[in-house]
């Protein structure tokens, strides 16, 4: 069998940053240890396959070691493959994910735009183990689908050298520190996401992190647009809009490489 593979650098305007993304279009869905065999061999930090299905198509994700109910880079890289390779003469497509969930996304001038939903999430008392994998104590701790951990300082963030090996420990998905973006960045917040337990101990631009991150610093800085960049070594940007109970996510991305999946 054969399959054609890109892979895109997303929320960047150019290679060698943002978060790089495995797309695999298929005519069909395969058997799921196919696919998982396909994401851990490509050893990033998401693959995403996708189906047509009539006007719409189905999408999943899958990182090195496990299946994800969401994932933002990934979809954005597949709606740039869609855009710009697969000769969809349209500007919006609608992804149905395996959990119930449509994602809008649309392309102008300026970008891909996703519609995503808003997470729910409240303060908490931090388990140990967050404490111990992330050495800094953290100003504030919230719980949702990952820990939101607050710092005063974008320093801080900066500074951060986790444990993985502690941070496997405890529940949830991952581990996103943020803080307000210091006054020469051109940013409204900074973060960074940690995710050892599905084997990606740091995130470079994660997507999905901003259904949570957005709408905190929203209720913080009183403000509904908000530019956030996610300070990973490669570093990326994304543009952010609170809508009611949905964000959009925005931004930019590049083809690195492509080819084929020969097996």
């Amino acid at each position: 069998m054969e399959l054609r593979i890109y892979q895109i650098d997303a929320f960047t305007d150019s290679v060698f940053s943002g978060n790089p993304a495995a797309v695999v279009p298929l005519d069909y869905w395969l058997d799921e240890d196919i696919l998982q065999s396909i994401a851990n061999e490509n050893n990033l930090s998401e693959t995403a396959f996708f189906v047509p299905n009539n006007n719409e198509f189905d999408i999943r994700w899958f990182t090195p070691e496990s299946e994800v109910e969401l994932c933002g880079h990934a979809t954005l890289a597949s709606a740039f493959v869609i855009f710009t390779y697969l000769d969809i003469k349209k500007h919006e497509i609608v992804f149905q994910t395996r959990f119930n969930a449509k994602l809008i996304v649309r392309r102008d001038s300026n970008g891909i735009s996703m519609d995503f939903p808003i997470y729910k999430f409240g303060q908490c008392n931090p388990p140990q183990e967050l404490l111990d994998g992330l050495g800094v104590k953290p100003k504030e701790v919230f719980k949702g689908p990952d820990y939101l951990v607050i710092y005063d300082t974008e320093e801080e963030i900066l500074s951060l050298k986790p444990d993985y090996s502690r941070l496997k420990l405890i529940p949830g998905r991952g581990v996103i520190v943020t803080a307000k973006a210091k006054k020469s960045r051109e940013a409204d917040f900074v973060s960074r996401f940690f995710c050892p337990k599905l084997g990606v101990p740091e995130d470079p631009v994660c997507g999905s992190a901003h259904c949570m991150l957005a709408p905190f610093w929203s209720k913080q800085l009183g403000k509904a647009e908000l530019i956030a960049h996610q300070v990973s070594m490669r570093g990326g940007v994304i543009y952010c809009n609170i809508k009611d109970d949905r964000v959009e996510l925005k931004g930019n991305a590049v083809k690195f490489m492509e080819g084929n999946i020969t097996f």
